[in-house]
This record gives C-alpha cells, structure tokens and sequence, in this order.
C-alpha cells in the first residue's frame, strides 16, 4: 500500500517525511499482518498506527461504520490522542468521524455512538467489553479493520490485559479480517508481546517493526543542597531547588508515585512560589471536570509545572514539556523511561528529566535506574496464565449478547493467549460458577444467571427452550434476531449452549462489569454540587464536621457526611491530605539487582555523593556489605530490645509478608517478638529476646507451614476474595440509581467467604482469591525464592549497635502505617540521632 497523495502532501507541507517504521506499518497492513511497533517515545508511533486507517479511508470515501478501535490504558490518553489525531485529519480536509468513549461520556452520546457509530473510536478495555455486551455488537463490529492497543506493555500482564485478550478474541471472530496492531516504547521481549498480540500465540502472524533511535535522554540526579537524607520518600527536600527548576523551563511534569505524594508536593511547591508560577496538580481520584481543565491548561501551555502521578506517564503527548521530575525512587527502569519521555515529545531532541530520591538507599535505586536508561535496559516482563474472575465476567459479557455454546466459545477464549492453556473441565467450572454461583450458592435465585438450552433450527422446527423455562425468557431476542451466523450453533455431541436467565441480568452486568475494584470511595462535592473528587471511605470515616483537609490542591473543611457524599466547602487553611490505600509499585528485580551490584563495587563509590560514600565506608568497616546473591542478617541490641535487620532487595511486598511469617515463627519458639517495619531493600523484625540463629527463622518450610495458615486466617485473602468476587460478577458495587457503601459490599463478600471456605472450599473464586493473594498482594514468587537461597547464603553479623544501613529501616519504626510525607520532618530528626550513633566507630 502507498500513501495517498493528500498524506504525502501533509507531511511535506510541514516539512516533513514519513519515517521509515511509519511506512512499515503501512506494508504490514497491505500484507495482511498484525503488527507491533517498538519505538522511541516521540517518534511517531500513534500516527504510525493510524496512518493504514487513514489511508484505507480516503481509498473508500464511501465506508460507514466502525473501522478502527483505539485501545487506551488511560481515559487522559484516549482525549489527548483525540486531540492530536484530529489535527492532520482537519488539516488534510478528511470528512472521518472520531470520539472517545470511556467512563466520563455520557450515556446519551454512548447510546448515539452504538446507533451511529464514528470511523475510528478512541476507548478503554473495560468500555469495549461493555461494548461487546449489547446485542448489536455483532453489527457495530462487522466492518471493523483495525484495533490499535497503544503502550501494549501497560495491558499484557494484569487483568485488564485479560480482558482486553478476550474481547480481541470476541472481535476477531466477529471480524475475521480485523488487524491488530500494538505499540510501545518500552518493550525488553518483543516475541513475547507478538505471542500475547497474536491470535493463538502465532508471534510469525505479527510483524515486528522497530523504529529509529532517538536521542539519548538528558538525566540527573538531583542532590540537596547540604547531605542526601537518611530516610523519608517524598523528596520534599528539593522545593526550592524545584521552584528553580520550573522557572528555567515553559513547562515540567513532576511524576509522584502517589495521589497523596502528589497533593503533598504540590501544597509544598504552593506554599514556596514566590514567583508565582501557576501550577497544577492531576490524579486520578480527581473529578473529571478538574482532570480536564488541568489538561486542557496544560495543551494551551498556560501552566508552568504539573504534578500528577501514574495518571499521566502513558503517552500524553504535550510537545512544550521541557522537564520531567521524577519524585522519589522510580521502581523500574522502564516506567522511568516511559516518564522521561514526557518531556520534549519530539525523537530528535534529548528528554531531560531530573531524579529526587528521598533518601540514601533511594539515591542508589536512582542511580541504577539512571545506568539503567543509559544503557537502554528495560525491565523483564513475567507473563502469568488469564485470571479466573476476569474470564467470568466476559463469559457474562458474551451471555449478555447473546446465547453461546460451550465448546465453541471454549475456542475463541484459547486463541487468547493468557487464556490458550485452559481445559475443557476448568472452563466448565468458569460457566458453572456463572450459570449458578456454584454448589453452595445455585440454591439462591440471585446467582441463577444462565440456563441451559437446546438451540431452535435455524429454519423450520421447534423446541429450543430450555426445560422449566418461564416466560422471562421469551422477552429475549429469538435466535434468528441475534446474529445467527456468529452463535455457530452445535451439532450433536458439540456441548451444551447457554442464554440469560432473566434480561435483568445484563443491566446488572453493565452497571457492575470492569476490572479496576477502587478502595469504596466517598464523592467530595460543595454544596452546590460542584464535584471535586472522591476520597477513600477509610479516610472519610475518620473526619467530623469542621475538620479541614487538603483536595485538588485546595483547603476545604467538612460540613456533613450524607450517604455516599462528604460535603465541604472552602477553608483558609488545612494541613491533613487524604491518604490512599493503593497497591505500592514494586522495585523490579532488574534494578534490585543493579542495587546490590552497587554495594560491593567500591571502585565505583567514587561518583556518588560524599555522604552515600561515607555511609557505605562506614557500613563496610562496622558490620558488612552483601555480594551479590548474599543474604546479609544482622543482630543488634537497642533500647533494649533486640533486633533482626536482613537485607533481600525483593520489594516491599515480598518483606512485608516475610515479616508477618517471621514474627509468627519467633513468637513459636519463645523468642517474645514485638514487631517489624519494612521498605523495599530491608526488612526489621525486633523482640525481647536475643536472635542468635537467624537461619533458622528462613527456612523454606515456611511457606508450606506458616504461609498457609497466615494467609487462610489474615486480611489478605479475605480482601483478595472481595475484589476477585466483585470482578467476577459474583456481588454487586451498585444497582440502577444506588450504589453500594464499601461496608455493604464488605459484608457481602464476607458472608459469601466465610460460607465458602465451611461447604465449598475447592470453589473457583477461593481459587482465584489465593492466586490474587500468592502473586499479587504477597509477592510470594520473590519470597520463595529468597527462601530457597537463605540458609545458604545468610551472611550473620553480630553487632553491638544499629549499623549504617539499617539507619532509614529503623527510624519508621512505629511510623510504617503513616501516610508518607507528613511525618519526613520527624524522620529526619529521629534519624539524625540514630545516624549519630550508626556512624560513630
């Protein structure tokens, strides 16, 4: 395929050529292929994308329809792509229809849009499953050429990854000539995202083009003016340092691992600009209405400096950022990459970007991400099977649409790859649990779904309804009514097939289906209506009549809580910040790893700042520093107490469990524990006895012994079974014009639990909930394997006092359930004391 002249000529009157992995993209389309473009942030890639769709409508000035679906990660993306994208198309004169559709568009416009659908529609994977849920999606998606799935890398390895599989999977079998294209900047396997794009796993149906290289990224650290500290995250250190920064560039993108980091920053650059900048804040607990205005100001190029979280590190394209600052350690090569190419949007120009690591053992996480981006190592990706609760929800999805037959859905959901090893007998149970809940629950009309059927001729004979059906059923679409060449009805022997049980059911799907399960939240509105945002119902409960609070960068005092509403209005002056119970993002093993290198190569001390040199000299000559591989344990008396202080580099999630684990095993052999505190490179545990065997505390067993029991009787599961139960459909978060408090849907799941584990322990969604809480709330893959090495590799140090390194574990001792940021000016004078006695020989 060759680009029309109009494209052609756009590029050239812009100065202008198409880039050769543009053109690419244009051959693999003309050959028929799927395709997946790794390419340097600002290198064109979402045009490269959508240039075969362009080219394919001005061929055809005639098509109506739905032609090319846009996948997006973020609903900020899915506008700012809108935004971007209709430029050349108004610029060449092209008569192509394009909307967004995510969960701010009205209902009227998303009603219009199934009616009337536009040539190329920008969504999410949860509003094309929603999609795909309507009867007539059969017809919308008839015609559909092209899906394009945009930072791939965002999806393949979650559960909106999952979902997304699967409607591709329902996409393709409703339009076999449908193409699908990916595109990332950030990929370190590309085989392995062609075998998840690919129908199948066929990587040699997807054709991989890689674009140009950009320009190497400008990157520093950024140190205070005096010493790194010892502990604290929030790098709040470098406001004025910040203020400078802003002043000496049009735009900068301040990145804040989270909400409650964000609003920290931004009240703290707020109360230091002098200059007057005008800056915003952006995150995703914002109203949609604040969240746009921000957008918008920021593409007019009317603000100075954004803080904003992960609601804005994927592809938002605003060309005048000149700076990216990173706040605290980044966790990941790639997710600093992905952040740094925020800042000048352009391939040929340098992204510069600035580091502010909150402390000592988050210099050296920045520096290794920093050799990491030099270098142009991204970080592994671990591919995981499909989740269960995610495949119940489209098996609704798909019932909702219209009836199915086992079998043959069974082949559609194996083309997608996370779901390409299930058996028959497992899938059997996944319709089981969506037909009736499963044995404990199918007595209970509620969880009645589905029903069986025998399948109506498609001409001339009868019969077809199920046995017992009542009249519910018949106010269903007749088979012949729902595109009947896409239901491929059995032949004998081929299984059963499946419809609704009640068309109740579907608007209950669609008012509850997606795979995001927020903490329950609680809507902040002034009287008069205006919405700034939701908070978490935890923190709400905690507030009164009177109380003040910082929101969207702004203090308001509380007036009432009613219902799901926490009213407030203006206030002169707040210091408390909602804090949120977010998953933390995980240090990857890949820059743990580089950590640890750092420790023993003191050749390579010489580059970092005096104080991180000294710490690790003094940590060297008072107790030890871990080779790589090497689990270093050191005991210590203080304040008399006694503690254990091991440093595995696996993340905050994999120490947090270790800690629980080990605690239990100390109070089991007397050794009288009264505690532990972790971060991402170290893990504390203290009692009122002496540990003077450490190994034995590791020992593998643990997992099968103490981890079972810990997890079957904690939170844990209990909280994983919630969301795996709110996914899967099994309890509602909101009926039509009510929506649920998180206690009542607490409750809910609870009971659902509790009866369960005592009558069905073997169901689907305690087996799905143990997954969610073995992989995902545990990290137990880097526990066990820190496990499985420790007794062989523990290095045990006996020291008379805490040790350089263990400075910023211990000063959050009794400060871990903090939020962070409010308490760093404690920190920081607690640890100047324990620092005086850790680097004193």
């Amino acid at each position: 395929m060759t680009l029309p002249a109009i494209i052609t000529d756009w590029f050239a009157s812009r100065g202008w050529v198409p880039r050769r992995h543009q053109l690419e993209m244009v051959d693999a389309a003309a050959e028929g292929r799927h395709s997946l473009l790794v390419a340097a942030t600002g290198a064109g890639k979402t045009l490269a994308g959508f240039l075969p769709t362009l080219a394919e409508l001005i061929s055809d000035p005639d098509f109506d329809g739905l032609h090319t679906l846009y996948i997006s990660p973020l609903k900020a993306l899915a506008v700012d792509v809108r935004r971007n994208l209709l430029m050349p198309v108004e610029e060449m004169g092209l008569p192509i229809r394009i909307e967004t559709r995510t969960g701010d568009t009205s209902s009227e416009k998303k009603a219009r849009q199934r009616a009337r659908p536009p040539h190329i529609l920008l969504t999410t994977p949860e509003s094309l499953s929603l999609l795909l849920s309507h009867e007539d999606s059969f017809a919308m998606f008839a015609g559909l050429g092209r899906v394009i799935i945009d930072e791939v890398h965002a999806f393949a390895n979650s559960k909106r990854g999952d979902l997304l599989s699967l409607s591709l999977a329902r996409l393709q079998a409703i339009s076999p000539q449908m193409q699908r294209v990916g595109l990332s900047a950030t990929i370190s396997d590309p085989d392995a995202y062609r075998g998840w794009l690919a129908p199948y796993g066929d990587i040699d149906a997807v054709r991989l083009v890689e674009g140009e290289a950009a320009a190497d990224p400008d990157l520093q650290i950024l140190l205070p003016e005096g010493r790194v500290p010892w502990s604290g995250h929030s790098g709040h250190y470098a406001i004025p340092q910040l203020i400078e920064e802003i002043g000496r560039n049009r735009t900068t993108l301040i990145f804040c691992n989270t909400r409650f980091l964000a609003e920290f920053i931004f009240q703290k650059l707020w109360d230091a600009n002098d200059p007057k900048y005008p800056i915003g804040v952006h995150h995703g607990s914002l109203s949609v209405e604040a969240r746009r205005k921000v957008e918008s100001a920021m593409a007019a190029g009317e603000l100075r400096a954004l803080v904003c979280t992960a609601s804005l590190d994927l592809g938002v394209d605003w060309g005048d950022v000149d700076c990216v600052i990173q706040m605290g350690a980044p966790k990941g090569s790639s997710r600093l990459l992905q952040r740094i190419g925020r800042s000048n949007h352009r391939m040929d120009e340098p992204s510069k970007a600035l580091l502010v690591p909150g402390n000592r053992f988050e210099y050296l996480e920045a520096q290794a991400a920093f050799d990491a981006v030099e270098e142009g190592v991204r970080d592994d990706e671990v591919f995981r099977p499909g989740a269960y609760d995610v495949l119940a929800q489209h098996v609704m999805a798909c019932a909702c649409a219209a009836p199915f037959n086992e079998a043959d859905l069974l082949d559609e959901v194996r083309s997608a790859m996370p779901y390409s090893a299930i058996d028959a007998e497992t899938f059997a149970r996944v319709i089981e649990f969506v037909a009736t809940g499963g044995y404990a629950l199918k007595a209970y009309d509620k969880f009645r779904k589905l029903i069986p059927f025998s399948p109506l001729p498609l001409a001339g004979g009868g019969g077809g309804e199920p046995e017992g059906a009542q009249s519910p059923l018949r106010s269903l679409p007749p088979l012949t009514a729902v595109a009947p060449q896409r239901l491929r009805l059995p032949a004998s022997g081929r299984g059963k097939s499946w419809r609704l049980a009640h068309p109740k059911f579907a608007a209950q799907h669609r008012f509850n289906a997606g795979i995001i399960v927020d903490a329950p939240m609680l809507d902040v509105r002034f009287k008069n209506g205006r919405t700034l945002g939701r908070v978490e119902e935890n923190f709400a409960s905690q507030l009164r009549p009177g109380d003040a609070f910082i929101f969207a960068g702004m203090a308001v005092e509380v007036e009432a809580i009613r219902d799901l509403d926490l009213i407030v209005r203006a206030a002169k002056k707040a210091t408390q910040i909602p804090s949120y119970m977010g998953a933390r993002m995980p240090l990857t093993t890949h820059l743990a790893s580089r950590v640890r290198a750092f420790l023993t190569d003191r050749a390579g001390w010489a580059r970092f700042p005096d104080d991180v040199r000294e710490w690790l000299e003094m940590q060297d000559w008072r107790s030890a520093l871990p080779e790589p591989g090497q689990l270093l344990a050191e005991t210590f008396p203080h304040e008399g107490r006694h503690y254990l202080v091991v440093y595995p580099f696996e993340g905050w999630n994999a120490h947090q469990s270790l800690g629980m684990l080990i605690t239990k095993r100390m109070e089991m052999r007397g050794l009288k524990p009264m505690g532990f505190v972790a971060n991402d490179y170290a893990l504390g545990v203290w009692g009122l006895e002496e540990i003077s065997d450490p190994a034995a505390l590791f020992s593998a067993d643990i997992l099968a012994d103490e981890f079972v029991e810990w997890v079957e009787n904690s939170y844990l599961l209990k909280r994983a079974f919630r969301e795996v139960a709110v996914i899967s459909g099994l309890v509602e978060r909101q009926h039509p014009g009510k929506r649920k408090s998180g206690k009542q849907v607490t409750f809910s799941t609870d009971l659902i639990y509790d009866v369960l584990r005592r009558y069905e322990p073997d169901h689907l969604l305690l087996e799905a909930a143990w997954a969610d809480a073995r992989e995902r709330l545990t990290d137990v893959g880097r526990l066990g394997d820190l496990l499985d090495r420790a007794a062989d590799t523990m290095l045990h140090m006996r020291l008379e006092k805490v040790s350089p390194m263990a400075v910023p574990l211990m000063v959050m001792i009794g400060r871990e359930s903090v939020a962070q940021g409010s308490v760093d000016d404690a920190l920081l004078a607690e640890a100047e004391s324990l620092a005086g006695i850790a680097m004193t020989p």
